[in-house]
Parts: structure tokens; sequence; C-alpha cells
């Protein structure tokens, strides 16, 4: 995704996490297809979703954060502990009304 979001835009999608249970955990196996497709069907059916790190994965949270935005098509949020927070706007029915620039 080609826009970044503005502080401002960043904290009302924290302010909205904080509400959400994490829908997908990685572990030893990292980042794989499989992981990558479940985080796409999400991302298809909601904005904004959680991610959870096991401490058994080989990536840092923050590694797989990036890596997750960058094969999804999402903007990486706020990686927190071991939580990665995704967003992508649904491109016909955007639920989350971020506030402008």
């Amino acid at each position: 995704m080609t826009d970044t979001l503005t502080p401002r835009q960043r904290a009302v999608l924290r302010a909205l996490a904080q509400t959400i249970k994490p829908i997908l955990q990685i572990g030893r196996e990292g980042l794989t297809d499989a992981v990558s497709r479940s985080v796409l069907e999400a991302l298809n059916t909601r904005e904004l979703l959680k991610v959870r790190v096991l401490e058994t994965a080989k990536l840092t949270p923050a590694e797989l954060g990036d890596a997750l935005a960058s094969a999804t098509g999402a903007q990486l949020v706020q990686v927190i502990g071991r939580t990665i927070v995704l967003y992508r706007r649904h491109p016909e029915k955007p639920e989350i009304q971020l506030p402008s620039v």
C-alpha cells in the first residue's frame, strides 16, 4: 500500500485495536504462504486485525510485522510486545473512518 498513516490515524487505529483479539498466531514456522493467505482472507472481511507472535518464532515481531504488511498490502499500525496490528482499508465498503490528513 502506498499510503502511509499519519500519527493521528495510527492513534485512532491503536485505540480501536484495543478491543479486538488476535485472530492468528505465528510460531516456529514463521511467515509461510498459509499464514499470508490467512491474513489476506481476514483483511478481506475486516480492516483491522491483530496477529500474535509466539516465542518460538525465529523472527522478531517487528520483522514479521514488516513482512506481513509487505506480503498483504496492509499498513503496520503497531507492534506491541508480541502482538502485531495491521490495517488495510476495504476497497469497496470501508467501515473505519480515519481522520483526514
